[in-house]
């Protein structure tokens, strides 16, 4: 192998361990309680219940880190708003659906990469403190949104 070629395969070696060497950041919501009309039963068409939503998404923190700067990092007051504004002015029949809303909302932020969302129901089954679902969701699931810069 000559000099040049030694010297490329390193450099592509020490890359792909810097790229699989760093850790995931996550900016996280968590049990946020909100009111809303969600459910298929006639009763639950009418009376607001209780969701609770948590949220994990992944993205870069470095940026943020390094400036000190909120332009450099993932709003979650800002994001925390728009899905409070979502869930509270829906009337979802199934939290599936929810969920998947609230994992687009958090994708338009072009810093995350990854959207982790969990919405429960508290005491929606009888013996059970809640119910819910967990989805993942990436830019890949939503190509609707312009990739990041």
């Amino acid at each position: 192998m000559s000099p040049l070629h030694e010297e490329r395969a390193v450099s592509l070696t020490e890359f792909s361990e810097r790229l699989c060497n760093h850790m995931p950041d996550y900016v996280e919501i968590n049990d946020l309680l909100l009111r809303t009309i969600i459910g298929i039963n006639p009763e639950e068409r009418v009376n607001r219940q209780d969701v609770v939503i948590n949220i994990r998404m992944e993205a870069d923190n470095r940026p943020a880190a390094a400036s000190d700067d909120i332009e450099d990092a993932v709003n979650y007051r800002t994001i925390s708003k728009q899905v409070i504004e979502l869930v509270e002015g829906s009337s979802f029949l199934l939290v599936e659906r929810m969920a998947e809303r609230i994992a687009a909302i958090c994708l338009e932020d072009e810093r995350v990469t990854r959207a982790h969302v969990r919405v429960e129901k508290p005491g929606a089954v009888r013996f059970a403190r809640s119910v819910g679902v967990s989805i993942e969701r990436s830019r890949d699931d939503h190509p609707d949104l312009s990739p990041p810069a």
